[in-house]
């Protein structure tokens, strides 16, 4: 009897050390699509600028001028507004904010008229009455109204000037602008993000993006419903492999158990 519970005992270790076993294979392969999904995430790319020349070579059509002359306004009047809230505002943040974008303003000026000066571009020297209009608004405010009035104004021009950069950078014929363009997208969406960790920003009061004015391309379409074919018939797969695999893991931990399972001694048949 004492034998019977020693070797019940021992098969009661033995089976639980062989269930944790097989619980962490069950885990390991459901953890495993995660996983790799974390390990394949790139990161967000920085276009390599170095790539794209600079040799003022090809048309500058009329749109580039206008691009290089708005570029140009725009640190114009965001340099002195930077100034502005490191001086009026008591929000440390906000001041933080006017502080690099004002630097970041004071680089992009100078590639500008760099730019410029290859192109045989003329640029304004003072901001445009819209501009000038807003800094009169910032000199007049104080504290939190003028922390609201300067992430308003600066919201909305980065907003504006956002698509008119994509637009130039796919489309102009010109090396110097064409790197102008993609250095200043970098710029301008770097403020976009210094602006809105304001938490200032009201994104119900952002102007609506128009709606579509075109039905999407046949390839488009096709292209899609085939990734979504794929997709479906990955998720199909994916679900019974994991079934087919803990399945598995619980067999090899059957097949182990019943290896180790003493053998019960022979009992001897007495004949009298």
């Amino acid at each position: 009897m004492e034998e019977v519970r020693v070797v019940a005992v021992e098969l009661g270790s033995r089976l639980r050390h062989l269930t944790g076993v097989a619980v962490a294979v069950v885990a390991l392969v459901l953890m495993q699509p995660r996983a790799a999904l974390a390990a394949d995430d790139p990161g967000v790319p920085v276009p390599p600028n170095q790539l794209i020349t600079d040799t003022g070579e090809g048309e500058v059509s009329a749109a580039d001028r206008d691009f290089a002359t708005k570029v140009r306004l725009a640190g114009l009047w965001e340099m002195p507004a930077g100034q502005m809230a490191q001086e009026k505002s008591d929000d440390p943040r906000i001041q933080q904010i006017g502080k690099d974008i004002a630097a970041q303003h004071t680089v992009l000026d100078q590639l500008v008229r760099a730019a410029a000066k290859k192109l045989d571009i003329d640029l304004p020297n003072k901001p445009n009455a819209d501009q000038q209009g807003w800094l009169g608004e910032m000199r007049a405010a104080q504290g939190k109204e003028f922390d609201q009035i300067f992430v308003d104004r600066l919201r909305a021009a980065h907003g504006k000037i956002f698509p008119a950069i994509a637009t130039i950078r796919a489309s102009t014929r010109n090396d110097t602008i064409r790197k102008l363009a993609q250095r200043t997208n970098q710029f301008v969406a770097t403020h976009l993000t210094l602006l809105e960790s304001s938490n200032l920003v009201d994104f119900n009061e952002l102007p609506t993006a128009p709606p579509p004015t075109t039905a999407p391309a046949k390839t488009d379409t096709v292209l899609s419903a085939n990734q979504s074919a794929v997709s479906d018939q990955s998720s199909k797969v994916t679900t019974p492999v994991v079934a087919v695999v803990v399945v598995a893991a619980f067999g090899v931990a059957f097949l182990i158990t019943r290896k180790m399972w003493p053998k019960q001694p022979r009992r001897r048949r007495r004949y009298y």
